[in-house]
């Protein structure tokens, strides 16, 4: 029977980690598997924390958002440790990508009975952060902004958060000239943003890059080029289906290592928890993290 320890973070959500754990605490304990839980101070905590865990042989459990997943996710990427995630975040985009059950019960037979699945994961590099590993994406541009207002939000939530935040990003956005590099030929790009996808998902369940999967070996490189900006409104609105991806202002392309640099300090983001300004390079790791899906 597996042993688990559950790294939570008590604020995600607005603070339902701890109470999204608790029924799926229960029913683990009920089937007999061990469950320690513990309560992160930081994101650089909770690394250790499940860093210990690991060392122990047990599986970590990330509890909490995309920021959560991809920090301990990152952290344990190329150990060996078992990660499961119990998803408590306002955008939970990885869970989407793995597909797993929202009700309790479900989730935790996942946990308890299926096999290990290796999926790729992202080492991020720029001069703020040497070397960090991501799960979902790296994007650099409005989005990055966008992200940081729904981060801020105290009163809208989930979907509603990054849709205002978008809303209000957008309005001031002015587009960049981008020079994006991918596994070394360069690409000329002047717009709104430039998106590195390991996860099909972002922004709260908005399907960026529809044919990425998180097991495939390289990342999606999306690129929406300037428009007017009710373009760029209805461009916000396909995210939700995918179907941006048939206008010709996107371009999308593969690779394994993407660079992308601008004519201006342009925000990046990634897994709604790094934030710096570019230049960045996006590596896929492939098959580096075992993962329950």
């Amino acid at each position: 029977m597996r042993q688990f320890t559950a790294v939570v973070n008590p604020t995600a959500g607005g603070s339902t980690g701890a109470a999204a754990l608790l029924q799926v605490a229960r029913l683990l304990r009920e089937a007999g598997a061990g469950l320690e839980t513990e309560y992160s101070r930081s994101l650089s905590h909770a690394q250790d924390l499940a860093r210990r865990a690991g060392e122990q042989g047990r599986v970590v459990l990330a509890v909490g958002g995309d920021g959560m997943a991809g920090g301990i996710g990152g952290a344990l990427s190329g150990t060996g440790t078992v990660l499961g995630l119990v998803p408590a975040g306002r955008g939970n985009d990885f869970a989407r990508a793995l597909r797993l059950p929202p009700g309790a019960a479900d989730l935790a037979r996942v946990l308890l009975e299926n096999e290990p699945r290796q999926v790729d994961t992202i080492e991020v590099e720029s001069a703020v952060h040497p070397r960090t590993v991501v799960l979902g994406s790296v994007y650099a541009g409005v989005d990055a902004l966008a992200n940081r207002h729904a981060n801020q939000a105290r009163v809208l939530r989930g979907a509603a958060s990054y849709y205002a935040g978008g809303l209000r990003a957008v309005t001031s956005w002015r587009p960049a000239s981008y020079r994006v590099t991918v596994d070394g030929e360069e690409h000329l790009h002047r717009g709104y943003t430039v998106v590195a996808a390991n996860s099909a998902y972002y922004g709260s369940g908005r399907i960026i890059a529809p044919a990425a999967r998180v097991d495939d070996g390289v990342l999606d490189v999306v690129m929406i080029r300037e428009a007017p900006r009710r373009l760029f409104f209805a461009l916000m609105n396909e995210l939700k289906t995918g179907s941006h991806i048939d206008r010709p202002e996107v371009e999308i392309l593969t690779g394994r290592e993407i660079r992308i640099e601008a004519d201006r300090p342009v925000p990046y983001g990634a897994d709604g928890e790094v934030e710096a300004v570019l230049p960045v390079t996006a590596r896929v790791r492939p098959g580096d993290l075992a993962v329950l899906a």
